[in-house]
């Protein structure tokens, strides 16, 4: 989406058995930009934060206990809606990074066009241009 800055009120969150790579294809293949990364001293991703537009997800590691990791032990996949601007263009940058894609870039009845992949680990993001007004 367009706008930048604020705060977004809803966090998708995600763990990853490999977070770093979970990363690498998020920026890479579907262009968000990490907010922040922190690691353990391990080198394991404890927690990061990437941002789309002005909205933002939040990536960790499976593994690392503590109460969250505990409560999704034995969650599955995740599906994820992100607004872009140019569906087309965002659609070639993630071919171009050998995302996988499960629908190409498709005009919707409702007004919407939009795509799906899937990320390395499962978890299934579209990405579209609808984008209802959620004020009152």
């Amino acid at each position: 989406m367009a706008g930048k800055g604020g705060r977004p009120s809803i966090f998708p969150t995600l763990l990853y058995a490999d977070a770093e790579a979970a990363i690498r294809q998020l920026t890479e293949a579907f262009g968000f930009t990490e907010l922040s990364v922190f690691e353990g001293e391990d080198g394991v991703v404890l927690h990061a934060e990437l941002v789309q537009g002005n909205g933002a997800v939040m990536i960790g590691s499976k593994g690392r206990g503590g109460v969250f990791d505990r409560a999704m032990k034995d969650a599955g996949t995740a599906g994820v809606y992100v607004v872009v601007d140019d569906v087309d263009a965002h659609h070639r940058r993630a071919v171009e990074h050998g995302a996988e894609i499960l629908v190409p870039p498709t005009d919707q009845d409702y007004g919407s066009r939009d795509y799906l992949a899937r990320d390395l680990e499962g978890n299934v993001w579209s990405f579209g241009t609808y984008a209802p007004e959620t004020a009152p």
